[in-house]
């Protein structure tokens, strides 16, 4: 997206009212829009929306690589009820990649989520403390749920057909890293928001859908700005195609992308490498969509594999890709072209080559996926049911940073992923990269499996349906329920606990159960390993015996439990190095300092003598507030905030802590 549209995209987005949901109880997380395509910055409305949806691995922060999707449906020889039935030759409803007509072209009309079992209550020191809260939202619960989360919509359009989208989302540690997309487009005839019909049968009507995808967030400019501002609009994604020709070798019909070369970029771009850091590479993903159904007919609803019979690459900046509408004549020809141009010669990836992909075509947005399926003829009450699942995989995130690191800071040879070496750090990088590729395809493998065997798939675990922390003056305790506990399979627990940012890598501190070093099942954890002045976040997995799982454990997935909020020890006055602290006070009380004076770090101690809202300012001498220290609620007891001042000039500082009642300051003395 370039600056030309940015006041056209804040002035459309105040217009459209769909509602957005989020599907994010495994690996991968991504909205959802009531009028059945997720558009650019279609969420919020906000430019740096630019990459927003699809995130893997969604533990971490600016994992988004999701930058349009679009969803248009064609038609020729039409007559327009809406025009007094005036003829079009070529007649195409949109949504996306940019526009939404919620009055006359993409109608919602049913939007829910449901779940098999609800979310469970997370609460760190007796306050919610879960994203749940905001991204799983469920409508309805349906215990007999072929999946542990399906989002239900339907939408009317403006071409007499109605859409409705089942999307279907497991936990369960195989399989949640996809989603799976479910389409009956139905020749209902209703064709305005009253609900009038009109008999008309639809001949040559293609369904055509786009993927502009951006690996990944993290590494532009609304993440990290570690690589060129235009990776963040896929300029230099790469596309490629596999199972065009049903007579191929290829094992599913997939279109995939990853990042490419960038000529801006001095090293070798694949992978995302942080090259003015630590090297860790911060978009190793690969993601991409396999075709599991695509009916031959309205009257053969077996799987043709000649669909999809379009799949291409658009200039994602093209004309035809902004400011559509279904009257206009003109554009809706070369519209209807691109939705039926076939396969492409030469696919993207060979066209590209070794090159940079940013230059390559000489359009300013790089290139989306294109894939379109019929012509199909729609007698009033056909239908046709298509089914796509859509993934992400890649290198793990420890992989990211120990690839990355060896890349930038190693020494030849380097280890290929087939055992051989390698003298060539690029070389070494990239085909460590490329291995994501292969899990991506496994994705797609499981996908396919997924869905020919009925979605049958053993369960996960469900979690605990509550998952406490509270904090105390030297440890942290967790506290969970007992309903895993009712499954004849149940096997145990694990604990896992991040220091300081709940987006990062988790370590296990605890397990019991099955196969652990504490065989028996309790319910409740002292976390004594932890220090004053550090936050900790957790998570609790319940696990298996593996016997659904030819023997490998099953776990709980951990965004049921996974903290937003920290548990953090109150600090025992035996602890804090100052004369000052013989005994509890009777009242809200600020120490000095220690170190005093100090380089770059030191502590802030006080006693709080009942619970508060509680905040931590610096001020400069001249009474200017540097920074904020936010803690929020704190209980009665003594807490210990550690103030960083390495980019701060030496000079006398200020420090202030402000409770519901009172605000006490002293000075301190930074000497660099």
């Amino acid at each position: 997206m370039h600056k030309i549209f940015i006041f056209l995209l804040i002035l459309q987005v105040q217009l459209f009212a769909d509602e957005n949901k989020w599907i994010a109880i495994g690996d991968l997380h991504n909205w959802y829009s009531s009028s059945g395509a997720e558009r650019e910055v279609g969420r919020r409305g906000i430019i740096s929306d630019q990459q927003d949806g699809l995130r893997f691995p969604a533990l971490y922060k600016f994992q988004d690589m999701q930058v349009a999707k679009a969803l248009w449906i064609g038609t020729v020889d039409y007559n327009d009820p809406l025009l007094e039935g005036k003829l079009f030759s070529h007649k195409v409803v949109h949504n996306g990649p940019r526009v939404l007509n919620e009055e006359s072209e993409f109608m919602p009309v049913e939007f829910r989520l449901v779940g098999k079992y609800h979310h469970p209550v997370v609460k760190v020191d007796g306050t919610p403390a879960t994203n749940n809260l905001y991204a799983d939202l469920v409508d309805e619960i349906d215990k007999n749920l072929v999946s542990d989360r399906m989002l239900y919509n339907v939408v009317n359009t403006g071409i007499g057909i109605t859409m409705t989208r089942k999307i279907y989302a497991f936990s369960q540690q195989n399989h949640d890293n996809y989603h799976i997309y479910e389409y009956v487009f139905k020749n209902t005839g209703i064709f305005d928001k009253d609900g009038s019909t009109v008999n008309q049968t639809l001949k040559d009507v293609v369904f055509f859908f786009q993927y502009r995808y951006a690996p990944t967030r993290e590494i532009g400019p609304y993440g990290y700005n570690f690589a060129p501002q235009s990776t963040s609009w896929g300029k230099s994604t790469m596309l490629d195609v596999r199972g065009e020709d049903p007579g191929s070798e290829d094992p599913f019909r997939a279109l995939y992308s990853w990042l490419g070369r960038h000529s801006q970029e001095s090293a070798n771009l694949i992978g995302g490498p942080n090259t003015g850091g630590d090297g860790h590479l911060g978009a190793a993903q690969f993601v991409g969509s396999v075709v599991l159904h695509a009916d031959k007919s309205a009257e053969d609803n077996s799987n043709d594999p000649n669909q999809p019979s379009t799949t291409h690459y658009l200039g994602s900046d093209e004309s035809i890709t902004a400011n559509n509408s279904h009257f206009d004549s003109t554009k809706m020809v070369a519209e209807y072209a691109a939705m039926a141009k076939g396969h492409a010669i030469v696919r993207h990836a060979d066209a590209v080559g070794n090159g940079y992909t940013d230059l390559f075509g000489g359009t300013p947005g790089g290139y989306s996926h294109t894939q379109g399926f019929g012509p199909y003829n729609l007698a009033p009450e056909d239908s046709i049911r298509i089914i796509i699942a859509e993934g992400v995989a890649g290198l793990s995130r420890e992989l990211c940073y120990s690839v990355g690191d060896e890349w930038l800071n190693g020494d030849a040879p380097f280890s290929l992923p087939d055992g051989t070496t390698t003298s060539n750090r690029d070389e070494f990088k990239n085909a460590w990269v490329f291995t994501g590729r292969d899990s991506l395809f496994n994705t797609f493998t499981n996908a396919v499996l997924n869905y020919e065997g009925g979605y049958n798939i053993p369960d996960a675990p469900v979690p605990p349906d509550t998952f406490k922390v509270d904090s105390f003056d030297d440890y942290i305790q967790l506290t969970w329920s007992s309903n895993a506990e009712e499954d004849e399979n149940f096997a145990g627990y694990s604990i896992f606990r991040a220091l300081n940012r709940p987006d990062t890598t988790f370590e296990q501190i605890y397990s019991c159960g099955l196969n652990t070093d504490n065989p028996q099942v309790v319910n409740h954890y002292e976390d004594k390993d932890v220090s004053p002045g550090n936050d900790y976040y957790y998570y609790i997995q319940s696990f298996d015996n593996g016997a659904t799982n030819n023997g490998t454990p099953l776990y709980s997935s951990l965004f049921w439990t996974k903290t937003n909020e920290p548990g953090f020890v109150k600090i025992d006055p035996n602890n804090i190095d100052d004369t000052e602290v013989k005994t509890i006070p009777q009242k809200f009380t600020l120490y000095q300092n220690y170190p005093n004076p100090f380089n770059p770090a030191t502590k802030i101690r006080f006693y709080l003598d009942k619970p508060s809202e509680t905040s931590i300012k610096i001020y400069d001498i001249s009474g200017r507030v540097v920074t904020t220290i936010k803690k929020g609620f704190l209980n009665t007891g003594f807490h210990i905030v550690e103030f960083n001042a390495s980019n701060f000039a030496s000079g006398i500082y200020i420090y202030e802590v402000s409770s519901d009642q009172q605000r006490l300051r002293k000075k301190m003395t930074l000497l660099k």
